[in-house]
């Protein structure tokens, strides 16, 4: 004999509900006045359809504007993807010096729109933060992260910054909840971060330019999360290689720099950020759910990418190997963020992360790279819920 269904886990909004009938079954008694039906008889129920979200047919209340690009977890559309791989690879640039008189002022949020997006990644000032990135992806090219590098005293200075944060996480447990993202005590992380970030400033900054200050903390508190939202994800990792970009503006970071700003400095960063992922959770924001490259991250497959091209022995494929993880993660970046991913992620490969594991069918290294870079170019600066919270200053101009 058939089980009777239960109709509250059946409700489709889509139908209105038909009057009462004398002859319904038991299950569909007192059904007068419901507004669903059952998706597995069709016949009427006492339980009220959920109320409508926010759909095509339901307008989005006026100047709406996400705080970040809401989670997707549908496969990305074809067409943005012929368009990625049909766009030039970015170059590198030369980052272009500051000469006096310096005008150092609070930088601000510009972008609100697409228009605004495509004037910023037209801009001089697009082009050669692009191309900063590219430079410091190019640094990297055959070298393992132990290879010898020219450490500036900057670059002692940031990473010394580095420690200290990550000392602070052992310093500041998590506190106790039930959530599972966003644990309460990065806010006191992060207060600590904004607390002290002028004296950070101040190690990097010569006498004469402590007003550069004004300009570069901003763009530092914001490169390690948001303490409201207790959230991480590529814009804030922006923000960080913006900061870099700016010391690099001010003659701080030279070109001979770039290996060390990418192999101690970045190394670094990804090891304070994988900390505070791990132990105070942060949510990843605006995550594309499976269909995203990283919940949290990146950069580090550009600058890992770059440091395999060519390599003797290690393909695209070599990702699934798991003998290599365990013996190259430490020595290359693209490794090593493989290697996270599995750890902290259940099941197969090819389910949690099917962008990763498409790209390891990729034959060569170089090609992998390119085609990051151009991803990082539509996905990251070319979308408005990332990138209208990017600063602009006299350093990265709003032209």
């Amino acid at each position: 004999m058939e089980q009777p269904h239960s109709h509250q886990s059946l409700l489709s909004p889509e139908t209105s509900c038909p009057p009462a009938s004398s002859s319904s079954s038991s299950a569909h008694d007192n059904s007068t006045g419901a507004c669903g039906t059952c998706r597995k008889c069709g016949g009427p129920t006492t339980f009220a359809p959920p109320p409508p979200s926010w759909s095509s047919e339901v307008p989005l209340p006026p100047n709406y504007r996400p705080i970040r690009a809401p989670a997707i977890n549908l496969p990305p559309n074809e067409q943005s993807r012929q368009a990625i791989i049909l766009s030039p690879v970015p170059q590198s640039e030369k980052v272009l010096p500051v000469a006096p008189p310096f005008l150092f002022q609070a930088p601000s949020k510009k972008i609100q729109s697409p228009d605004h997006i495509r004037s910023f990644n037209d801009s001089d000032s697009g082009k050669n933060f692009l191309g900063f990135v590219v430079a410091l992806s190019e640094s990297m090219r055959g070298h393992k992260i132990s290879d010898p590098c020219h450490e500036s005293d900057t670059v002692n200075n940031i990473i010394s910054i580095l420690h200290t944060l990550i000392d602070w996480v052992d310093e500041i447990p998590p506190t106790e909840q039930a959530a599972r993202y966003g644990n309460v005590s990065y806010r006191t992380w992060h207060s600590r971060l904004v607390e002290n970030s002028e004296d950070f400033m101040i190690r990097l900054l010569p006498d004469d330019w402590r007003s550069a200050t004004v300009e570069l903390i901003p763009y530092f508190t914001d490169s390690f999360g948001n303490s409201s939202r207790i959230d991480y994800g590529t814009g804030h990792e922006t923000n960080f290689a913006a900061w870099l970009y700016c010391l690099a503006r001010l003659g701080l970071i030279k070109e001979e720099d770039y290996h060390a700003v990418v192999a101690r400095v970045f190394v670094k960063y990804l090891e304070l950020m994988r900390k505070l992922q791990l132990v105070y959770s942060l949510e990843p924001a605006g995550s594309h759910g499976v269909w995203g490259l990283d919940d949290y991250h990146f950069l580090p497959f550009i600058f890992g990418s770059s440091q395999l091209i060519d390599h003797k022995y290690m393909k695209p494929k070599s990702i699934h190997n798991p003998d290599i993880l365990d013996n190259f993660s430490s020595e290359y970046l693209y490794l090593s963020c493989i290697a996270f991913v599995k750890k902290v992620k259940k099941g197969l490969f090819a389910e949690h992360s099917p962008l990763l594991d498409d790209i390891s069918g990729v034959p060569a290294w170089k090609k992998v790279n390119s085609g990051l870079l151009k991803m990082y170019k539509a996905e990251v600066l070319e979308k408005v819920p990332i990138m209208q919270h990017f600063l602009f200053g006299w350093l990265i101009k709003w032209e």
